[in-house]
């Protein structure tokens, strides 16, 4: 995480959670980001909580068209990230009860 801290990347973070629809995240990272960009990211985290819910590489690769190589680095991440996916996973499976 220090490799990533600013006060560019706080602030670009601080914008993000100043986001309150779905519709106003679109706007932002349209702007932001490539259209490759923001697939690639949504994949991943698509891959993450299907990992999450314990599929196997060739059904989540199916599933998503993601590579084994992108599978295994968000495997990685979800086993010796800094639990980023795990949090958001979580809370997103607590808001749906």
């Amino acid at each position: 995480m220090d490799k990533l801290r600013s006060p560019a990347t706080d602030a670009l973070f601080e914008a993000i959670l100043s986001l309150e629809t779905v519709d106003e995240c679109y706007k932002f990272f349209e702007d932001a980001c490539t259209i490759k960009e923001i697939l690639d990211i949504s994949q991943r985290f698509e891959v993450a909580g299907l990992l999450s819910e314990k599929k196997n590489y060739q059904e989540i690769s199916k599933e998503t068209g993601a590579s084994t190589a992108t599978i295994s680095r968000v495997a990685k991440c979800l086993s010796y990230g800094s639990d980023g996916y795990a949090l958001v996973l979580e809370r997103l499976k607590e808001n749906k009860k």
